[in-house]
C-alpha cells in the first residue's frame, strides 16, 4: 500500500482498507450517480448541472480555521480543520470541510504535503498532494497560453500590444524555482523582442485567484477577459481580451473549474478545490467549494491559509464579499511548540519543558484573538496537542486564554480523530447555538472597498498587523497614481506579506510594536478584483531550501511512493 503523509507501515494498510468508494461519499451528502465525474476509485468532481442544482439549497453554518502566526514548530490548522469537521461528524452533525489543494512547490520544498495527519486527514493523501485531478496544471497551461500569446503579439503585432517596457503579465510553473524569479526572454534573430520576465510560483497567478473566485463559466471567462497584461505605448491598458484568448484560456479550465470530492480519514466529505496561498494571494479554496459545503451539510468547516494577519484577514475582506458568505465563527489553532517558539524559545530547545515561554509567547495568541473580534464574530481557541506537550505547559495556555475571556478547547484529533475532537465540535456548536439565539450579526469586513488605496492598505497595517505606520516608496506611489487614474481605486487589497511574523520583518516573532510596513509596489489583479501590495520582501516564486523535501521521496517497483510528509 501507498505510504502516506504521518503514516507509516501497517497503518497505511488500515487507511486504505477503511477508505470508502468516492460513489458512497457522494451519496452520503446527497449527490446522485451523474452528479460525480469519477477520478478512479477514490476521488471524482461534482458536475455543473450538481453544481446549479445544490446551489439552490439553503445554506448551513459556517466555520473559518485561522491560527496564530506560524512557525517551523508547526501548528496543524489543516490537520485540525479536518479534524472539526471529524469532530462534529463525531457528535452528529453533518459536517462537510472544503480545502485547499496542494501545491508542489511546498510538497517538494521544506513545508510539505497539505493533507493533514495522524488519524485526521484527507485520502487519497498521495495522490491529492503529487497530481490530483491536474487542477494545478491546467492553472499553469491556461497561465502561460497567455504569456505566449502575448509574446506572439508582440512578435506579429508590436504596434497592437502592450510597449515592451510595460509589460505586467510573467510565466508561472507550479514548482519552487528561485532562478527564474527574473530571466530575459526573445533572444534571437526570429524570437519575438527581447525584454525581462519572470516566472512565479502557480499559486501566485492571477487565473488560480480567478478561478477560486468565479461563480460560473461565463463569470471565469469574463474576468480572465478583465486581466491587464500591461500599457501600450500611448499607456492606454491592453487586457487579456484584446488579444483575444480569453475564452480559450477559460477552455482549459472546464474541469479544473469543478470542485473535488474526497474523504476523511474516517469517511467524512471534504472539497479539495483552489490552492491559493495566503501571503501572495487570497489564501482560501473556491468559493464555490464553499458554496457547495454549505449546502450539502449542516455546518461547513473551511480553512484560510497561514496566520489570521493573512488568510483570513482576506477571507473576510475579499473571498466572503465575492462569494456571498460570512463566516459565523473563527477558530484558531494555537500549539505549545509554537507560542514557544514565539516566546524566544529556539527550536533545538522546543522538546524542552517551558511555561514560561509559553506563556512569553502568548502575546503573539492574544494579538490573534484580538484581530478576530474586529471582525465580529466569536473566537474559538483549538489547542492543538502535540505529543512531548506537558501538562504544564497546556495550563499555561488555558490561562492566558482565561485572561483573554476567549473560549477553548484542548483537540487530541492528530492522535484520535473524531474522538479527541469532540471537546472542540461540542464547544463551537454551543458557540454557534449562543451567537444564532442572541440575534448577533455575523462577520463583517474590515473596511470599506471605497476607501482609498492607501486608507485600505494602513487600516490593515495598523489595526491587523499592529504596524505604527506604513511607508510607500516612490515606486509605490506611482503606482497608486496608476491605479486612481484607470479607476481600481474601489477595489479591495491582497497584501503580500510574509507569514512568518505579524510584522513584514520575519525575524519579528511575538507580537512586535512599534514597527513600519514598507509598501514597495502594488499589482492590479484586475481579473481577479483585487489590488496585491508588495510588503517588505515578500516573494511570489520561492525557493527550495538547502535540504528540500525531495530528497527523501521514492517510489518502489510496486509503484508505491515513500517519503511524502
Amino acid at each position: 500500500m501507498l505510504e502516506l503523509s504521518g503514516i507509516r507501515g501497517d497503518d497505511v494498510t488500515m487507511e486504505y482498507s477503511n477508505m470508502k468508494e468516492i460513489t458512497e461519499i457522494a451519496e452520503g451528502i446527497g449527490l446522485k450517480g451523474e452528479d460525480l465525474i469519477p477520478y478512479g476509485k477514490w476521488k471524482g468532481k461534482i458536475s455543473m448541472q450538481a453544481v446549479k442544482r445544490i446551489m439552490e439549497k439553503p445554506t448551513g453554518k459556517l466555520i473559518l480555521v485561522s491560527a496564530i502566526t506560524p512557525t517551523p514548530a508547526g501548528e496543524g490548522k489543516t490537520t485540525t480543520s479536518i479534524g472539526l469537521s471529524q469532530g462534529l461528524r463525531h457528535i452528529g452533525v453533518n459536517a462537510v470541510a472544503a480545502l485547499r489543494e496542494p501545491s508542489l512547490g511546498p510538497v517538494f520544498g521544506i513545508k510539505g504535503g497539505a493533507t493533514g495527519g495522524g488519524k485526521s486527514m484527507v485520502h487519497p493523501a498521495d495522490e491529492i498532494n503529487l497530481h490530483f485531478t491536474g487542477d494545478l496544471h491546467a492553472i499553469s497551461a491556461a497561465h502561460n497560453l497567455i504569456s505566449a500569446s502575448l509574446d506572439n503579439r508582440l512578435h506579429f503585432y508590436p504596434d497592437d500590444a502592450p510597449a515592451v517596457a510595460h509589460v505586467y503579465w510573467r510565466r508561472v510553473m507550479d514548482m519552487n524555482d528561485r532562478a527564474l524569479r527574473d530571466i530575459v526572454v526573445g533572444l534571437g534573430s526570429t524570437n519575438a523582442p527581447p525584454r525581462e520576465d519572470g516566472f512565479d510560483i502557480t499559486a501566485a497567478s492571477e487565473i488560480m485567484a480567478i478561478l477560486c473566485l468565479a461563480d460560473s463559466y461565463s463569470d471565469l471567462k469574463e474576468r480572465i477577459g478583465n486581466i491587464l497584461l500591461g500599457l501600450k505605448a500611448d499607456k492606454t491598458p491592453f487586457y487579456v481580451r484584446d488579444l483575444g484568448v480569453h475564452s480559450a484560456a477559460a477552455a482549459l479550465l472546464k474541469d479544473a473549474f469543478l470542485p473535488n470530492l474526497v474523504q476523511t480519514t474516517e469517511g467524512g466529505p471534504v472539497l479539495i478545490h483552489g490552492g491559493p496561498f495566503a501571503n501572495i494571494a487570497q489564501g482560501a479554496n473556491s468559493v464555490l467549494a464553499t458554496n457547495l459545503a454549505l449546502r450539502l451539510g449542516e455546518v461547513a468547516v473551511t480553512e484560510a491559509g497561514f496566520g489570521f494577519d493573512l488568510g483570513a484577514e482576506k477571507f473576510f475582506d475579499i473571498v466572503s464579499p465575492y462569494g456571498g458568505f460570512r463566516p459565523d465563527m473563527v477558530v484558531l489553532v494555537a500549539t505549545v511548540r509554537a507560542l514557544k517558539m514565539h516566546g524566544g524559545v529556539n527550536k533545538k530547545e522546543l522538546d524542552k519543558e517551558n511555561p514560561e515561554a509559553v506563556k512569553q509567547g502568548g502575546e503573539n495568541l492574544a494579538k490573534h484573538v484580538e484581530n478576530i473580534r474586529k471582525f465580529s464574530v466569536s473566537p474559538l481557541v483549538a489547542i492543538n496537542v502535540f505529543p512531548g506537550d506537558s501538562d504544564g505547559e497546556l495550563r499555561e495556555v488555558e490561562k492566558i486564554c482565561t485572561a483573554l475571556d476567549v473560549e477553548y478547547a484542548v483537540s487530541r484529533h492528530y492522535a484520535q480523530g473524531g474522538a479527541g475532537a469532540a471537546e472542540l465540535a461540542n464547544k463551537a456548536m454551543n458557540l454557534l447555538n449562543q451567537q444564532e439565539d442572541a440575534g448577533e450579526s455575523r462577520g463583517k469586513p474590515l473596511y470599506d472597498w471605497n476607501s482609498s488605496v492607501q486608507e485600505k492598505v494602513e487600516t490593515v497595517a495598523r489595526q491587523i498587523y499592529g504596524a505604527q505606520a506604513v511607508d510607500f516608496t516612490s515606486a509605490a506611489k506611482k503606482d497608486l497614481k496608476t491605479i486612481e487614474s484607470r479607476g481600481y481605486d474601489n477595489l479591495p487589497v491582497c497584501i503580500a506579506k510574509t507569514q512568518a511574523s505579524l510584522s513584514d520583518n520575519p525575524k519579528l516573532l511575538g507580537r512586535p510594536k512599534d514597527f513600519l510596513v514598507t509598501v514597495r509596489r502594488i499589482l492590479i489583479n484586475s481579473g481577479a478584483g483585487f489590488l496585491v501590495p508588495l510588503t517588505g520582501d515578500i516573494m511570489r516564486m520561492p525557493g527550495l531550501p538547502r535540504n528540500p523535501s525531495a530528497l527523501e521521496i521514492d517510489i518502489d517497483d510496486d509503484g508505491n511512493i515513500h517519503g511524502l510528509s
